[in-house]
């Protein structure tokens, strides 16, 4: 089954979940037991490690975009590695449609991209680099459709 991992440098890695034990695997590349299921769109779902942010694990800023553009609101932080597969109507999991892997892959290089640039030019506050940041996941979904 295709997937996604998503790590808190802004990296994705394909994955291939085996399809009869997913959520083992999905734990495996989460390095959670606990993981949680966050819905951002009809089509996806992002497993996150259920204590990460109590850990104090890195935040995901590429997923926490991701999830905020394609719920079109800014969300809570995301934090650790994330895998984002497909979901039916009916809410299994299933492959990720190739739109969603260029959504997540175009936002991923985008936070990478803009974090670099603001080792240079650092924002002006923290709510302008969400604003950013929001803007260019925003705009990185739209220009591939939903």
């Amino acid at each position: 089954m295709q997937a996604l991992r998503i790590d808190p440098d802004a990296t994705v890695t394909d994955l291939d979940l085996p399809a009869a034990d997913a959520q083992s695997a999905i734990q495996e590349h989460v390095r959670s037991d606990a993981v949680d299921h966050g819905v951002y769109h009809r089509r996806d779902v992002l497993h996150i490690h259920g204590n990460g942010q109590a850990l104090g694990l890195p935040q995901n800023l590429a997923a926490w975009a991701l999830a905020s553009a394609w719920r079109g609101m800014p969300l809570y932080p995301l934090a650790g590695r994330i895998v984002v597969t497909g979901r039916t109507t009916s809410g299994d999991l299933t492959a990720l449609d190739d739109d969603l892997v260029q959504h997540s892959k175009a936002v991923a290089q985008t936070v990478r991209a803009t974090l670099t640039e603001w080792r240079a030019r650092p924002p002006a506050s923290n709510e302008a680099a969400v604003n950013e940041l929001l803007a260019y996941a925003a705009r990185d979904v739209a220009s591939r459709g939903q």
